[in-house]
């Protein structure tokens, strides 16, 4: 994630962050991307857990993130769009990870 979120800074389409979520309550995600100071979409990653992380709907809806994603490693490659969801959705990692540059 560092390296795409780099490259897009360095490509000129903004500038972006990486950042880490935690609140009281002790919820986490593992990343939350920033464009130009806004949220952009979350990510919890997962090695097989494909139960959607209780997590993700709460910081969507704080953060107003346009996207919310569960990361899982051990799905197979799907064809789709990731970026066309925008409520929490479970996705394989390969998948996204393909479309990011």
């Amino acid at each position: 994630m560092l390296k795409a979120v780099d490259g897009w800074t360095d490509l000129g389409f903004g500038e972006f962050e990486l950042r880490y979520l935690r609140d009281k309550q002790k919820r986490e995600v593992d990343f939350l991307v920033v464009k130009n100071h806004k949220p952009g979409f979350l990510l919890a990653m997962k090695m097989s857990d494909t139960s959607l992380s209780p997590a993700l709907a709460p910081f969507q809806a704080q953060t107003r993130a346009a996207h919310a994603f569960q990361l899982v490693v051990s799905l197979a490659y799907q064809p789709a769009d990731c970026f066309r969801v925008h409520r929490p959705v479970v996705v394989p990692a390969g998948t996204f990870l393909s479309q990011l540059l």
